[in-house]
């Protein structure tokens, strides 16, 4: 149940804390990434560990000492009068098995906040590094939290632990114990009996993978961040993201939703797995910090519902056999699976589609092209609520345009739908709107991504390291090379096989033209999707190529499905030298926005809203789709020349735009929600949101605000 290499939960007392893994939803692109590191992993953190067993190293080969599901608790109680505790309780999933305590007497120096924060931080950080075990997460009272506000965040930037806040006597009725003893209250219990107690409610909440359960709650309400009892960030770690102006932008328009109640319902197909679920989860976590009204709702499964949602993205993109279609039978599964949920679960009393006047929510956002039937419904139920469409895969407009095609059949089927929306939002690609969506009501929005979130943060040596090792026991388990020193979502458009054929020139050309220097290896990987079946189909595809076709580099390539896990890809993309994202059909693809805030010079197709991100020749390249040839050429150039390397990594760290991070995005989003929550209407004509909502705010940019590119060169897409 526990990481293998030492997972843990630690729970204080009082300021009660404990430790379990984090809760981030995984991402389903995937990577393309050669790897180097100029220090290898036995090196990276050698004489940081005291009183180890033997020597440590940060060697992705080497295993830690595995200790199943540890957990650590922490409590505090501070008096001038009486003195100051301040407790760490440790355990497994099943007994305490450790505990450190600090007193500080009546006559001494009673410890402050900073101090407080500071020696638990310190115990912790000993404590792994001592017994070689990775601390997963921390489990507090909620006066702990309150006392001291930057624990939490700290405990998640610093040692990529996760934190959670919960109260004394109970977490929640569904983890309560069947015991048929009185408990006794909070305050009765010992220092350490309130650590123990954190611990065991902290193990209680975490599943495979060391990661919290994920909490789907009534009316498939979302709640994110287990409704909120682990705490990542706070306010300060956001505003830190982005420059002063998109944060005095989106306070302006926070301040006035607050004022006014308004409240936001966002509705997608999965809580977990894809790019919406990323960004939902962290904008409603944004949102709580910031004290706006806004909650995400997902509808419950329907068998058969996903193959055909997926079906439908295929051909809208164009990737799907000309002869395919949709039948009648799925049209109708989708209408039906939409409509039993709305009936059983988001039109009760006080569900998100009630009228405003009755508790329904004041905007809708339908944030889904598999979903755009909740909209008849919603606009029966309240005509003059505002609802906005927002689609986020590239629509093959070309072709939806052409009569008798596939794409539009398809495309005449989900607009039907659609056109009851107020606003259509899109990525930002003219190109994805079909002819027959009125001009006025199409606004652009990019995707965004998450800098504080496990996929993006900065972690110590010692979590990369320790991921590494996850990651290479999946690899021997797949019978796949292993990243001894390192040097997304398997889909048919992500172009996977333009990776290996550009891979295989550029390797022949290194063998041929620099035999003495080592060809990188390549890492292919990412997370499946709940609503993508075809990753199997793929990655069977794949393996056959590499087997068959290009048996000799086969020991170079590594090409592996990845359990949920943030931090994993995290440690990878840290460590890559070079990032490919050779997509053939792409919406905006924000994976590309994250390799270029690591400092990791990116090779990419012009698809989609892709060149929107890079700037050629300055933090990577822009190749026309399909074209491998340039794609080696630019990987032996980066490869060879460390110059170029350095300059573009330099120039991407320091060019990082504000409109794909989580506050950018929420942005533009309360832009929308504080206009039409007026009565005002929102007529974007074809611009970008981001540009509406600093211009209404009277928020000015500055003239060297890094922005992302605003047109993208049709012709050239591919």
């Amino acid at each position: 149940m526990f990481l293998r290499h030492g997972g843990e939960i630690t729970l204080w007392k009082y300021l009660g804390s404990r430790v379990s893994s984090v809760i981030v939803i995984s991402s389903k692109s995937s990577y393309y990434a050669p790897f180097d590191l100029a220090t290898p992993w036995s090196q990276m953190l050698r004489g940081s560990i005291v009183a180890r067993p033997r020597p440590y190293t940060s060697d992705w080969r080497i295993n830690t000492i595995g200790m199943p599901g540890r957990g650590h608790r922490i409590t505090t109680s501070f008096s001038d009068q009486h003195g100051s505790t301040i407790a760490i309780a440790i355990r497994d999933a099943t007994y305490l098995l450790d505990f450190i305590e600090k007193k500080y007497q009546p006559n001494e120096h009673q410890p402050c906040t900073n101090e407080a924060v500071e020696f638990i931080i310190s115990q912790l950080k000993a404590y792994g590094e001592k017994h070689l075990e990775k601390i997963v997460g921390v489990a507090m009272h909620r006066h702990v939290a309150a006392s001291c506000p930057d624990l939490c965040s700290r405990l998640w930037a610093e040692l990529d632990i996760i934190p959670l806040v919960l109260p004394g006597l109970s977490l929640l009725g569904r983890f309560s114990s069947r015991a048929q003893v009185q408990p006794r209250s909070w305050e009765s219990k010992t220092i350490d009996e309130q650590a123990e107690s954190m611990a065991r409610k902290c193990v209680r909440l975490f599943g495979p993978e060391n990661s919290p359960l994920l909490q789907v709650g009534y009316m498939g309400l979302v709640e994110v961040d287990t409704d909120f009892h682990v705490c990542l960030t706070n306010l300060d770690d956001f505003k830190k993201t982005v420059s002063a102006h998109t944060w005095e932008a989106c306070n302006f328009y926070a301040a006035d939703l607050k004022k006014r109640k308004v409240k936001i319902a966002f509705f997608s197909a999965t809580p977990q797995g894809g790019g919406v679920a990323l960004m939902r989860h962290a904008l409603v976590r944004f949102s709580h910090s910031l004290g706006t009204d806004i909650k995400w709702y997902v509808p419950r499964p329907r068998p058969g519902v996903f193959r055909v949602t997926k079906h439908t993205h295929n051909i809208l993109q164009g990737i799907a056999s000309p002869d395919e279609r949709l039948s009648t039978d799925d049209r109708n599964l989708l209408t039906g699976w939409i409509e039993e949920n709305a009936k059983r679960y988001w039109t009760v009393p006080g569900g998100p589609l009630c009228s405003p006047a009755e508790g329904g929510a004041d905007l809708l956002i339908v944030d889904d092209p598999q979903m755009p039937g909740l909209i008849p419904v919603a606009k029966r139920l309240a005509p003059e609520r505002p609802i906005i469409f927002r689609s986020h895969i590239q629509l093959r407009s070309d072709l939806v345009n052409e009569l008798g095609t596939s794409q539009a059949e398809a495309w005449k089927s989900l607009w039907e739908n659609a056109k009851l929306a107020d606003c259509f939002i899109t990525h930002p690609v003219s190109e994805f709107v079909p002819r027959d969506v009125p001009p006025e009501i199409v606004g652009y929005m990019p995707a965004a991504t998450d800098w504080l979130d496990g996929l993006n943060k900065n972690m110590r040596d010692w979590d990369v390291a320790h991921y590494g090792r996850i990651f290479n026991a999946a690899c021997r388990n797949a019978e796949m090379p292993t990243i001894q020193h390192p040097d997304a979502r398997f889909d048919p458009s992500k172009g996977i096989f333009d990776v290996l054929d550009a891979y295989e020139k550029f390797h022949n050309r290194l063998a041929r033209e620099q035999p003495k220097l080592k060809s990188p290896k390549l890492l292919i990987c990412g997370h499946g999707s709940v609503d993508d079946p075809d990753g199997a189909v793929i990655y069977d595809q794949v393996i056959d190529h590499i087997e068959h076709k290009i048996p000799y580099v086969r020991h170079l390539i590594c090409v592996i499905r990845l359990r949920p896990s943030d931090q994993v890809l995290n440690a990878l993309l840290s460590k890559a030298t070079i990032a490919l994202q050779l997509s053939t059909r792409e919406g905006f693809e924000v994976k590309v926005s994250e390799a270029i805030h690591k400092g990791v010079p990116v090779i990419a197709t012009r698809a989609g809203g892709i060149p929107l991100q890079i700037e050629n020749h300055k933090n990577g390249f822009l190749v026309d789709v399909g074209d491998t040839d340039a794609v080696a050429r630019h990987l032996f150039d980066l490869w060879t020349d460390e110059a170029l390397h350095r300059r573009m990594s330099e120039y991407a760290l320091g060019h990082v735009c504000d409109e794909v991070s989580t506050v950018g995005n929420t942005l533009s989003w309360l832009y929308i929600a504080s206009k039409f929550s007026k009565g005002e209407p929102v007529r974007p004509n074809g611009q970008w949101i981001n540009n509406l909502a600093f211009e209404e705010s009277g928020v000015s940019v500055a003239p060297d605000m890094s922005r992302l590119t605003r047109e993208v060169e049709i012709e050239k897409m591919g």
